[in-house]
């Protein structure tokens, strides 16, 4: 079940997009992995995505990223595995988030991810 900090449902598609756009990301752009890293980004404004696994204990910890992505104007998705996650961003450890600062490769699909997800907020 996701968390409270979960403001809309991801389908399998969009993850798995969300999926490749980290994995597209971490090979030709610049990405920030954990909680820590990822406020940084966001409130420099250097995020272009932020991804935050939905089964995350305790959920307190990801809280105030939706929060913060908002003010910022930055957009943000959701992928049920922190697991996959980890991997898709190449670290051997499940991680709670990411946050997306040289897209890369992975522009278009960011600019996808970015428009389904407005319209899932709406």
């Amino acid at each position: 079940m996701p968390g409270a900090y979960v403001k809309f449902e991801t389908s399998k598609d969009l993850a798995e997009k969300t999926y490749e756009a980290v994995e597209k990301a971490r090979d030709t752009g610049k990405t920030r992995k954990g909680v820590n890293e990822v406020t940084k980004a966001i409130e420099r404004g250097i995020a272009k995505l932020v991804v935050m696994a939905e089964d995350v204990e305790p959920e307190e910890v990801l809280m105030h990223l939706p929060v913060l992505c908002g003010e910022k104007h930055i957009p943000y998705s959701y992928v049920p595995s922190k697991a996959e996650l980890g991997k898709a961003a190449g670290i051997e450890v499940p991680t709670s988030s990411i946050a997306i600062v040289e897209e890369g490769g992975a522009k278009k699909h960011i600019e996808e991810i970015s428009k389904k997800t407005q319209e899932l907020l709406k």
